[in-house]
């Protein structure tokens, strides 16, 4: 199983996140594409790293909301959704180029994210926007329930899609993150490596009334915004290698 991290997400003076600590240790990075977070010459460090250290390039691509982080939804048409997307994505793009790297794939942020796990009309338009790009590119999504389902939506679409699991969040019985403002949320560190250790001998979880819930994962996302997340990555990292 591929770890992913949400990277590039400082902004001019502002730093967020350990890049240089936690890229040695993760397969697949979702870059900020500048709408939440990151900027030109952050997205051009980050993207350096990623060669350096040979790791895999994705857009991390938000509402166009950088005091919320990103994590605030927003009533956008599908127009100005696809439209939101592919300017992102493309910025991104054509950075990597400059690199010498291809982007592959697609992980949108925050509440969008959460939004098109919620809302079918909102997957949809994201399917759009990844459908109509001029190359093809992947999209990552959570891994739920509905995954046979959003499988099939999307090989109707022609659309490739990889499936998510969190390694230090709650799930709710309906397989989604609990919400960040509830307690127990964001698990402890005994409770990620359980977590873990869960969804790759078994492929479970346990939810927030103690089911267990079947999930198949491409890949697991894990965080490296400080010393205690970096030293957990690099735990998860020995388990999936031994």
């Amino acid at each position: 199983m591929k770890l992913n991290c949400d990277l590039g997400e400082s902004y001019g003076s502002w730093t967020m996140g350990m890049d240089s600590s936690v890229m040695p240790y993760i397969d697949m990075a979702n870059i900020a594409c500048g709408f939440h977070a990151g900027d030109a010459d952050v997205m051009q460090r980050t993207l350096a790293l990623a060669k350096h250290y040979r790791v895999e390039v994705g857009a991390h691509p938000s509402y166009p909301d950088r005091q919320g982080f990103g994590r605030r939804s927003m009533n956008c048409s599908a127009e100005e959704l696809v439209n939101l997307l592919h300017y992102q994505i493309a910025a991104l793009d054509g950075m990597a180029q400059i690199h010498g790297l291809e982007l592959s794939y697609v992980k949108p942020h925050g509440a969008l994210y959460n939004d098109m796990m919620r809302h079918p009309a909102i997957l949809q338009t994201v399917y759009k926007a990844i459908k109509s790009y001029h190359k093809p590119l992947a999209l990552m999504l959570l891994a739920t329930a509905e995954q046979a389902k959003h499988q099939a939506d999307a090989k109707a679409l022609g659309i490739s899609l990889l499936f998510e699991a969190f390694a230090d969040r709650r799930y709710t019985d309906d397989g989604l993150l609990m919400p960040r403002s509830k307690p127990g949320a964001v698990l402890d560190k005994t409770e990620v490596m359980a977590q873990v250790l869960l969804l790759v001998n078994e492929g479970v979880v346990i939810t927030e009334s103690g089911k267990r819930l079947a999930l198949q994962a491409d890949t697991l996302c894990v965080h490296g915004d400080n010393e205690a997340a970096i030293a957990e990555v690099q735990h998860i990292r020995q388990l999936l290698q031994g």
